[in-house]
């Protein structure tokens, strides 16, 4: 499931995560957070684990597929042909 909210930066640089997206979080969690460009990726350390790299790997892939799209270099395709496309992430 997808949850949108809309938060601020403070004068500190802190951005708050709105109380309903942060309800599974508790306080000195730590995150893993990647930037490209004016997006941000956040993820909690502890769900890290042995997949870190695969989740690095994926974030790359998701961000490059973003600048195709942004940039027109898309292709439309079949919903069959797209969860095939998915698959081989």
């Amino acid at each position: 499931m997808i949850n949108v909210d809309v938060t601020k930066l403070s004068s500190k640089g802190q951005i708050v995560i709105p109380q309903s997206m942060r309800k599974e979080f508790s306080i000195g969690d730590k995150f893993v957070i990647i930037k490209s460009n004016h997006q941000f990726i956040l993820k909690p350390v502890s769900k890290l684990g042995r997949n870190f790299v695969e989740n690095m790997d994926f974030a790359k892939r998701t961000l490059k597929a973003l600048d195709k799209y942004e940039k027109g270099r898309f292709r439309e395709m079949k919903d069959k042909e797209f969860l095939a496309e998915l698959e081989k992430w």
